[in-house]
């Protein structure tokens, strides 16, 4: 079960009401900037992980919803649409709310889920980072959420270079016979995402998993497939693009 840190409390909670009923996840992200996208990025991951337990999800973005240039970024970097928060969220007062926020924002009642933010050292494109904004993506998510990111044009290339190497590797590995993730594995995984979003976890068993020999490379394959339900990285778009 994905338990949460409460900022309000300090304390981890569940995410999911008891008998996985609808989870409200409300953002309260600024109008723009790299820090806007960390929390609306936060919040996908979230979201992810709420839906890989089986838990139906209520994604809404509060504030100002003439923020076009944020929605557009948002998408490139892979995060799905977040519906207006209008005035439709008081009409499921039970659903259990989770609030995405920066930290020290002043949200309603609920779960308040903290987002750090971002020290960019150069300027970075809302869109991402150069011809694929999924770097940026996978430069965001190397840190926990409750953690600064650095973000400058060195994290940004060596974010490109793991994420090339992964889906050219994962494209390698899926042409050989596909094995199951073992079962150590899966458990690790979904530890690691389901202890307050540790997505540096994660990243750390795909790191060991790329170098373990006497992993079969069909397990290595759906191993990252796997992950990358929660990661949203794309590493399998490469597979058939290499002879």
């Amino acid at each position: 079960m994905l338990r949460i840190t409460d900022a309000r409390t300090g304390h981890p909670v569940p995410a999911a009401p008891a008998r996985r009923g609808l989870t409200r996840v409300e953002v309260h992200a600024p109008t723009d900037g790299t820090g806007a996208l960390r929390v609306l990025l936060v919040a996908d991951v979230l979201v992810r992980a709420l839906e890989l337990d089986g838990t139906p999800v209520w994604t809404l973005l509060t504030g100002d919803h003439g923020r076009a240039e944020l929605r557009a970024a948002a998408v490139a970097l892979g995060i799905r649409p977040f519906e207006d928060s209008g005035g439709g969220a008081a009409g499921l007062g039970g659903a259990q709310a989770l609030h995405v926020a920066p930290a020290g924002a002043e949200v309603p009642d609920g779960v308040l889920v903290e987002v750090a933010d971002v020290d960019a050292q150069d300027a970075v494109p809302l869109e991402g980072a150069g011809p694929d904004p999924a770097a940026l993506r996978l430069a965001l998510l190397s840190e926990r959420r409750d953690v600064p990111v650095r973000l400058d044009a060195a994290a940004l290339g060596e974010a490109g270079d793991v994420l090339g190497r992964w889906r050219r590797t994962v494209a390698d590995w899926a042409r050989l016979p596909s094995r199951p993730v073992p079962e150590a594995l899966r458990v690790r995984l979904r530890a690691a995402w389901e202890d307050d979003l540790d997505v540096p976890e994660v990243l750390h068993v795909l790191r060991e998993v790329e170098d373990d020999p006497d992993l079969p490379p069909g397990a290595r394959f759906e191993t990252y497939a796997y992950a990358d339900r929660f990661l949203g990285l794309e590493l399998t778009r490469e597979i058939g693009t290499h002879a």
